[in-house]
């Protein structure tokens, strides 16, 4: 969706309703870019309205930027409007980063001039480019028509390169208004200043801008203050007047950093307090690759709380036009969402109200991608993971601190520790791994909770969401037999079981399809976003057997006997879907009373 269409949508729902943003940059190295994603992932969770990825200076980071947008849209699952500038790109440079973006379904670009490469002083139009945004913003609407959201960059004391002894000329200023308001007449939907410290001067802005008739958002850029010499360095590149009562405020506390940053989050929050107060209701944080301090402006300001954080659907969408639909998943891959996304990414529809739309659909094969992961989650996998195994109750012990809380990751999972949802029945699951009923993945029943409840909500105020308790797990054939003989008393119980080669063994039919969570909603058809589907399981269960090798037993030597031990399990175990579907009185873990 393009930027303003989000922003429209936020504000015409409620006109008091403030949205913001993030800004990152592309890491110099490959840790950096992984350290990156887990913050996006940590950031997201409270639902910017986008986030921009920066293009390096001189289109240093062209092909990163590119890599990162993608990822960003199609595995971070959030809304992305990617950098692109004039300098040192030909125009075949340009469409070649248009038609990537478009390909990867995303549909915002912030069209800038761009700053000089690195080492020189001055922009210098490159043979078969542009010479200005303006130039980029026209050649992007006339060749790609209205498919992307173009937003521009404003500057509320004056582009850089025209201050003057700390102040741009007025004659000069209000040719760069005049300027501003031709790339908006161009195309521009959305203007994102540059950073500020002096918010009369950003209101001063606004208001010039609207006499002379630019009537679209003008968001303001917020660079919380994370250290001093950072601060200093930023504000001499961009020429940004900097306050007497800020030069006062940071002068004793320069060299202690938490104090810096304290304070920075302090300015960053009275900042935006002042221009909420003038009616505007968007915000664009330049995180600088730093979560802490955004977050916490945000938190002050009210607009975030740790304790509601709102979910669309029980998993998060990508933001990809060729996701946009979609609303049903198999239960199957839950804690594995980026995993599921890699493995379906080349489906020509999602599926959207009933999962049978697309219950034919083929998923991509196994890769290296689905078992890669970022360098601190393998170090937390190791630390947990890798200690000597000696007998297969060990491994029970392992699921069973898991479940616990015992224990902050898994091997089946990408997401930290467990779900809140998860802790409700955190005992009942540390009692069944126990007994050698591994479990990877559940949720309890729920009977018309609200659909804005911390640990079950989703979709939105003003519904009921519904739940079929779920377990999945792994057991040896004896353990399953067992199983399957005490279901017999349970007719609410459906049971999918299937080993590595694939044997067979369930009370139900391989078309049935079984819905296991849906929510009621005002004036909607009923959603169900989560569904037990066997031709799902069947591709399911080849990713979470190899799991058992390729993200448990190579954390060990090659000759451990641990390693030995996982491998017997991987070849000889089940791994099993139960489903109880009285959600009313039902009790699923009933079934393994007296095993």
């Amino acid at each position: 969706m393009k930027v303003i269409e989000k922003i429209r949508q936020a504000t015409s729902a409620n006109e008091d309703r403030v949205v913001f943003s993030f800004e990152f940059f592309p890491p110099k190295t490959d840790d950096g870019v992984e350290n990156l994603f887990e913050k996006m992932d940590r950031m997201v969770v409270y639902n910017p309205s986008f986030c921009d990825i920066t293009w390096g200076a001189g289109g240093s980071t062209a092909d990163l930027t590119l890599e990162i947008a993608n990822r960003m849209q199609n595995m971070v699952c959030v809304e992305t409007m990617m950098h692109l500038t004039c300098t040192n790109m030909p125009v075949e440079k340009i469409d070649h980063a248009l038609e990537t973006i478009k390909g990867n379904g995303i549909q915002n670009v912030l069209a800038l001039r761009g700053d000089p490469p690195h080492g020189q002083d001055k922009f210098v139009t490159v043979e078969g480019g542009f010479s200005c945004a303006l130039d980029l913003v026209k050649h992007i609407r006339s060749k790609y028509g209205d498919y992307f959201g173009i937003t521009v960059a404003g500057y509320p004391e004056g582009h850089p390169d025209v201050i003057q002894d700390g102040v741009a000329p007025l004659e000069v200023y209000q040719s760069e208004l005049a300027y501003l308001k031709k790339k908006v007449d161009a195309g521009g939907e959305v203007i994102v200043t540059q950073l500020f410290y002096d918010t009369d001067i950003f209101l001063k802005f606004v208001n010039d801008c609207r006499q002379i008739g630019i009537t679209c958002p003008i968001v303001p850029g917020i660079m919380p203050i994370n250290n001093y010499k950072g601060f200093i360095r930023m504000t001499g590149f961009c020429k940004t007047k900097i306050p007497p009562e800020i030069t006062e405020a940071l002068e004793p506390i320069k060299d202690n950093e938490e104090a810096v940053k304290a304070y920075g989050i302090h300015l960053g929050t009275e900042m935006c307090k002042k221009i909420l107060a003038h009616g505007i209701r968007t915000l664009h944080l330049y995180t600088l690759n730093m979560d802490k301090s955004a977050l916490a402006i945000l938190m002050n300001l009210g607009l975030i709380e740790e304790s509601k954080i709102s979910r669309t659907l029980p998993w998060r969408r990508p933001t990809s036009v060729f996701r946009v639909k979609e609303d049903v998943r198999p239960i199957f891959w839950a804690n594995r969402p980026k995993s599921y996304i890699s493995r379906t990414l080349g489906w020509d529809q999602y599926p959207q109200g009933r999962w049978g739309d697309s219950r034919n659909a083929s998923y991509g094969a196994l890769t290296d991608y689905q078992f890669m992961r970022p360098r601190s989650r393998n170090k937390k996998l190791l630390e947990e993971w890798a200690r000597p195994l000696d007998k297969v109750e060990d491994i029970y012990e392992k699921f069973m601190k898991f479940c616990l809380g015992k224990l902050k990751s898994s091997p089946w999972s990408e997401l930290d520790g467990l779900q809140p949802e998860t802790k409700i029945i955190d005992e009942q699951l540390g009692n069944i791994n126990k007994k050698g009923f591994l479990t990877i993945n559940s949720q309890p029943a729920v009977n018309g909770k609200p659909s804005d409840c911390p640990s079950f909500g989703w979709g939105g105020p003003h519904g009921y969401v519904y739940q079929k308790a779920y377990l999945e797990l792994f057991c040896s054939p004896e353990k399953l037999n067992t199983l399957v003989d005490k279901c017999k008393s349970f007719p609410f119980l459906t049971y999918m079981a299937v080993n590595k080669k694939g044997d067979w063994i369930s009370n139900v039919d391989r078309t049935h399809v079984n819905a296991v969570t849906w929510g009621v909603f005002s004036a909607k058809e009923i959603v169900q976003p989560t569904v037990v589907d066997p031709s799902s399981f069947e591709v399911w269960k080849d990713e979470a057997f190899e799991i058992w090798s390729r993200g448990w037993a190579q954390l060990y030597p090659e000759s451990d006997p641990s390693r030995k031990l996982l491998e017997e399990v991987k070849e000889s175990y089940y791994l099993v879907s139960l489903v109880d579907n009285d959600f009313v009185n039902g009790d699923l873990f009933a079934v393994f009373e007296s095993i």
